[in-house]
């Protein structure tokens, strides 16, 4: 395939020549490794935003974590109605055949999906204009009405208090599934929230007993 030496496909592509003769070559053992299966400890479940790639941030090798991204790091409930049910499916791979010991939520600040949530700037539109993203992040729709009532729909402190709220909405989410449910109760499966701050690099962790979120340090 030929490609525009200045397209975004040319830059990746020479980003693998690196990739190849670098990282792949001096671990060439543990990709050989990896090709038999993969057994990570962890699920991250993490935004699909580009500024926030939680094997970067954790700084963790291939085959580490199970990461599944989407619009504002969204877990839905539990649900056996007709569809595709992407996350669900990742999720119940990760616990039930991967058998991963923690599932992580990491949501992020200046997150674009919970800003539009505060708003419902999408609301209305069709699917593939908008509705397709507006329907997704209706899933906190409950979270955001405390949020709007405090602080209103705009502005830095609402837009963190909306990020914050997304992550303990999608645990209690996973908490809905029967696998998690059961898992958690026999002490085999830990969820966890957590918090990436672009502007500081600052990861917070969050503490479920006052519903609090802390430096990690």
């Amino acid at each position: 395939m030929n490609s525009n030496p200045e397209s975004p496909l040319a830059s990746l592509v020479e980003g693998y020549r690196r990739f190849r003769s670098g990282a792949w070559s001096i671990n060439r053992e543990r990709w050989a490794t990896l090709s038999d299966g993969q057994s990570p400890q962890v699920m991250v479940i993490a935004c699909s935003d580009s500024r926030v790639d939680p094997a970067q941030i954790f700084d963790v090798d291939p085959g580490e974590i199970f990461v599944v991204r989407n619009v504002a790091a969204m877990v839905p409930p539990f649900e056996t109605s007709p569809g595709y049910h992407g996350v669900s499916a990742a999720l119940e791979f990760a616990v039930q055949f991967l058998r991963v010991k923690e599932v992580m939520v990491m949501g992020h600040g200046m997150c674009g999906g919970c800003q539009a949530a505060l708003t419902q700037d999408l609301h209305g539109n069709e699917p593939g204009q908008g509705g397709f993203v507006a329907d997704w992040i209706g899933l906190l729709d409950e979270a955001r009405e405390p949020i709007v009532r405090e602080l209103g729909t705009t502005g830095r402190e609402a837009e963190r208090a909306m990020e914050l709220a997304a992550v303990k909405q999608s645990l209690a989410n996973l908490r809905t599934f029967p696998c998690v449910i059961e898992k958690e109760k026999r002490g085999t499966l830990a969820l966890r929230g957590t918090y990436f701050a672009i502007a500081d690099g600052v990861l917070h962790l969050l503490d479920e007993a006052n519903g609090e979120f802390h430096p990690a340090g």
